[in-house]
């Protein structure tokens, strides 16, 4: 559930929003230290985590789709070869019928 909603760009939109309230008061510090703070615990850390979500549930689906359809095909595979099989065996039959009258 908490992936679900966090997993969004919705949600790494709104983070970016909170991460960017803190950013006047980094500035007014004037500090390259607060700044570099700000950009690491702050807006990455905020932003990051949803995106990275977004790229799993987006690679999540694509390798879904992709089973799906390997599975798909490979099902028709499996129904090829047995419906061969099945004609082999026929005409492994008549071969032996032809072996026995000729023989």
């Amino acid at each position: 559930m908490v992936t679900k909603i966090v997993g969004t760009m919705y949600c790494a939109y709104v983070f970016t929003l909170i991460a960017l309230v803190a950013l006047p008061a980094a500035i007014q510090q004037g500090s390259p230290t607060v700044l570099v703070n700000w950009l690491s615990s702050n807006f990455l850390q905020l932003v990051l985590l949803p995106i990275i979500i977004v790229g799993q549930n987006v690679i999540s689906a694509a390798q879904d789709a992709r089973a799906e359809a390997d599975h798909e095909t490979l099902t028709t595979l499996h129904q090829m070869s047995m419906q061969q099989i099945a004609i082999l065996q026929g005409q492994n039959q008549i071969l032996d019928l032809l072996k026995q009258k000729a023989g």
